[in-house]
């Protein structure tokens, strides 16, 4: 089976943040990510990891706007926030340093147009350039769960990765939003699978255990084995009642 991974912004929330490692742990995951993990204390969210033993996988960029709780998530491509999505970059490395986090995730954010995508570019090429050691990913997203998203199409994410062309630049495959993207996960993966170094799940259409829904997950799993996938899956899902009431998905 694949290593699977849980996402603690959306898994195990019937516990404080800090108590989702170990139950994550205990429950059979091998690592876990967090979408925006900035309002705990670096230190004390390492000491919950190491006391779990799980690894962080992934960490979103940029930290959200505290004054605005329903704030844009991401900026990297809306041409007037360069200098603020600089600033944001840099703390969240840091932050993913402190975590051990292996990826971190650049959010494009809403915004459209030639100079969108220029400025997209530009930062990714100035993000990867000032943290070489650190592994990023760029997602599409569909614009049904975040309108006007800019980057919500597989061609232009291989694209953009084509054009940016650094070697720790990856790209994040969440099976959820291919479905609502395109239709066609699987040959959306045959298409991209070269360059996915993260993959999340989540049911479809409505986003709960990857053991429900329209997709058969089983034959995706046994087909990355089969592929030889060496990333971590994440399921990044809202559960349709306690977590740990149906993770046979992970078994």
């Amino acid at each position: 089976m694949p290593k699977f991974c849980a996402n603690l912004s959306m898994l195990f929330t019937e516990y404080p943040l800090l108590e989702r490692p170990m139950a994550a742990a205990k429950a059979g995951f091998k690592a876990v990510e967090v979408l925006f993990p900035y309002d705990e204390n670096a230190a004390e969210f390492g000491t919950a990891l190491a006391r779990a033993k799980m690894p962080m996988a992934l960490i979103n960029c940029p930290p959200p706007n505290y004054t605005d709780p329903n704030g844009p998530r991401g900026f990297a491509a809306m041409p007037q926030e360069q200098v603020r999505f600089q600033g944001a970059f840099r703390r969240t490395v840091r932050y993913a340093g402190a975590l051990g986090a292996e990826f971190i995730h650049i959010m494009a954010g809403a915004a459209e147009g030639s100079d969108a995508r220029a400025c997209f570019v530009e930062n990714l090429k100035w993000a990867a350039e000032s943290a070489p050691k650190q592994k990023l990913t760029i997602e599409p997203i569909n614009r049904h769960d975040l309108p006007g998203y800019f980057l919500d199409d597989f061609d232009l994410a291989m694209e953009i990765l084509d054009e940016v062309n650094a070697p720790n630049l990856y790209l994040q495959f969440d099976a959820y939003h291919a479905a609502r993207i395109t239709g066609d996960v699987l040959g959306t993966w045959d298409k991209v699978k070269a360059r996915v170094a993260h993959v999340q799940v989540g049911s479809v259409p409505d986003r709960h255990e990857p053991s429900e829904g329209d997709f058969d997950y089983a034959a995706f799993f046994k087909m990355l084995d089969k592929q030889k996938f060496k990333g971590w899956v994440s399921g990044e899902y809202n559960p349709a009642g306690r977590t740990e009431e149906n993770l046979s998905w992970i078994s």
